[in-house]
């Protein structure tokens, strides 16, 4: 018969159990606690669970527990009783600019120019220098050479003057009589007497230097459709265009 030795087993050694032991692994599993999150307030909040029959740690502080409802509810108060702007959807917006008046100084009045006697003396040179190139464009070219024409050119721009007989103002009759006066021929005062004074031609006769009479005037004529007179109230002595409708013409001498 084989004696077979029996193996005794022995259990590891343990840690004594003691009534000490079970309370400390009691504490230790009901100090750790999850994390709360209050996602409606925002705010994370960490609690510990502590059992109320544990005496607190010097380096644990109980933190009382936090009612997040309550917040939410304190910040809607807050943003109801905020006050609110609102505007209509058509809502124009204005601007009144204020008036800017702008004050400009008036401008220094120019000095006078000094008028000498040269300047004086030059003004006049140039008004008849002017005077004369406007009677110049206005003789047509059948005064050169015809004496009494030329004579007549001297006084363009003469004023009328009823009665006027001088260069000083001319009536129409006044004008023809003091033109052929220059050239040494006598004529009476008046259109009529200076009409029978004459010879009447035809017009196809008519030559520069004749005379055209019409009722109540008489003028100097000029060649092709032209006179030179002194027409009436307000005008002066001008070469024009022959107006009368049915003119006699006269020749003196």
């Amino acid at each position: 018969m084989t004696a077979v030795a029996a193996r005794a087993r022995h259990r590891s050694a343990r840690r004594p159990v003691t009534p000490l032991t079970e309370l400390t692994g009691t504490l230790a599993g009901a100090g750790r606690r999850t994390a709360v999150v209050a996602a409606s307030s925002g705010l994370m909040v960490s609690m510990i669970a502590v059992p109320a029959t544990a005496a607190p740690s010097s380096n644990d502080t109980a933190l009382g527990s936090v009612d997040t409802t309550n917040l939410t509810a304190s910040a809607r108060a807050v943003l109801d009783t905020a006050p609110q702007v609102t505007a209509p959807a058509d809502a124009a917006w204005t601007f009144e600019a204020p008036a800017v008046t702008a004050v400009v100084p008036e401008p220094e009045p120019e000095p006078e120019p000094v008028v000498t006697s040269t300047s004086r003396s030059s003004v006049r040179t140039e008004t008849a220098t002017a005077e004369t190139e406007v009677a110049a464009a206005a003789v047509p070219q059948s005064v050169a050479g015809n004496a009494v024409l030329e004579v007549a050119a001297r006084y363009v721009g003469t004023p009328y003057v009823s009665g006027g007989t001088t260069p000083d103002g001319f009536d129409c009759s006044g004008f023809v009589s003091y033109v052929y006066a220059q050239l040494g021929i006598s004529l009476p005062r008046t259109s009529s007497a200076i009409k029978a004074a004459g010879t009447v031609i035809s017009a196809a006769e008519a030559q520069p230097g004749d005379l055209i009479w019409s009722p109540g005037h008489i003028a100097i004529y000029a060649g092709g459709n032209q006179q030179i007179d002194s027409p009436r109230p307000g005008k002066t002595v001008q070469f024009r265009a022959i107006w009368q409708s049915d003119p006699v013409f006269i020749r003196i001498g």
